[in-house]
């Protein structure tokens, strides 16, 4: 019976949990792997999972929009916690979490035929509490502005008042012969 499970907060099947058992898992968008998720942010082989002293280890692939853990792009391989938020790319957000399990339970349900329901916001003995539903979605992106094109048009637009300004006093102080000599006439 698998120990930890993911929860997928955000992405294309919101709710769904994959139960993780063995001692190496890939997650990635080939059906092959032991956590498929098949959106076109995660790659084919996307993440590995490895069963290391009772506890998961995420290491990234190489994959090409990145494996983030509570936030942290992933630079080497990290000791999973639950409560941990993993991000595949931007859109793809899993909760890894420990399964509570009790050896006194009747009747045992697997959890892919339950409903998905938000685990409750309580602080328990560990001091973990979960975040708040927000803090699974990420904020649009801010719409950067381009200020180059904005400084060269005040630039010369400037260069052209200073220009007209010089030639209007040139040509009100009868000046013109002071600074072009060569101007016939002079």
């Amino acid at each position: 019976m698998a120990q930890f499970q993911f929860v997928m907060r955000s992405g294309p099947t919101p709710g769904v949990t994959f139960p993780l058992e063995g001692e190496q898992l890939t997650i990635g968008r080939d059906s092959s792997n032991g956590v498929a998720i098949n959106d076109a942010e995660v790659s084919r082989k996307h993440a590995r999972l490895m069963f290391q002293g009772g506890k998961y280890v995420l290491e990234d692939l190489g994959s090409t929009n990145g494996t983030f853990v509570n936030g942290q792009r992933l630079a080497g391989p990290v000791v999973l916690k639950p409560g941990d938020v993993i991000s595949l790319g931007e859109q793809i957000v899993l909760m890894y979490d420990a399964i509570a399990s009790d050896p006194g339970a009747t009747v045992a349900v697997s959890r892919k035929a339950m409903p998905a329901v938000p685990p409750p916001v309580q602080s328990t003995s560990t001091g973990y509490a979960p975040p708040p539903a927000a803090a699974y979605s990420t904020p649009p992106p801010a719409k950067k502005t381009n200020v180059v094109p904005i400084v060269i048009g005040v630039g010369v637009v400037f260069f052209i008042c200073v220009c007209a300004g010089f030639f209007w006093w040139v040509d009100a102080t009868y000046r013109w012969c002071v600074f072009f000599p060569f101007i016939s006439g002079c």
